[in-house]
């Protein structure tokens, strides 16, 4: 484990497919055949040699034990590097790093989704996970949204999320021609919830802008500060507190992080 803090290791892409127009989706294995040995919600360095690495959620469950996923999208020298990429191409790997989320805490609890773009990118690593064993859990609920129909991910497992038990939302910002279900930002999702406010926990991942918002309307619906958990790993760099560009105060977002307390973020300057 300490080598993989600081060395990666190299794994082999098995299979490379768009998911969207700037998504591009990504199973991976190692060698040795290894599990990654991750938990919900953590994120590995992804490197290419000779260009760099750049950190990146887990996307697959953790019981997923024979490859694990990435979803991509192409914004920098590292990540455009890797959409070029395909099955058979080596990358290296190191982490798994972050908190992660503990699941045994959920037991029993309803859990409420909020996913705007790529968001649903690390919240399909817990979502897989409860609904692998859907008995163990209350209600899930999963919000997704993005600016256009062309834009949302993994519409195609949400057929399957829903037989497992999940009411799945979905809107869109901009509405494109054949497209007949909702209009508008991903809030406007959230006031016809019933919602069973100190038995849910809810998660939120996506573009800054909408955190404000998002907790706002979950702030109407009195669920706990605590029972509010949310992701900051947009701040991530090194994944090992080593570089200082995840430093909020004295707390460091690859390390503390990145899954968050509302009841923690709220008091760290420049956290949300």
């Amino acid at each position: 484990m300490v080598a993989s803090l600081y060395v990666p290791e190299m794994t082999e892409i098995i299979e490379a497919r768009m998911v969207s127009p700037q998504e591009k989706f990504f199973k991976l294995r190692f060698r040795d055949g290894r599990p990654l040995g991750h938990a919900p919600c953590q994120f590995v360095e992804v490197s290419v040699l000779g260009i760099g690495e750049a950190p990146i959620s887990i996307s697959s469950p953790p019981q997923v034990a024979d490859h694990f996923e990435l979803c991509i999208r192409a914004v920098g020298n590292v990540t455009r590097a890797l959409h070029m990429l395909g099955p058979g191409d080596a990358v290296g790997i190191r982490g798994p790093f972050g908190n992660g989320v503990d699941v045994e805490e959920l037991k029993g609890k309803d859990v409420l989704f909020i996913a705007a773009g790529l968001g649903l990118v690390p919240l399909r690593s817990l979502i897989g996970a409860l609904l692998d064993k859907p008995k163990d859990y209350g209600k899930v609920t999963i919000l997704h949204g993005a600016k256009t129909p062309k834009e949302l991910l993994f519409l195609d497992e949400f057929d399957g999320w829903r037989a497992r038990g999940a009411d799945c939302r979905v809107t869109v910002d901009r509405p494109a021609e054949g497209w007949d279900g909702h209009v508008g930002v991903i809030t406007t999702l959230m006031p016809s919830l019933e919602i069973d406010a100190d038995n849910t926990y809810a998660f939120i991942v996506g573009p800054p802008v909408m955190y404000r918002f998002a907790l706002l309307e979950l702030f109407q619906k009195s669920i706990p500060h605590r029972q509010i958990l949310m992701s900051l790993e947009r701040r991530m760099k090194c994944g090992v507190g080593k570089c200082g560009h995840c430093q909020i105060n004295g707390f460091y977002v690859c390390q503390e992080g990145p899954v968050f307390r509302y009841s923690q973020a709220s008091k760290l300057t420049e956290a949300i």
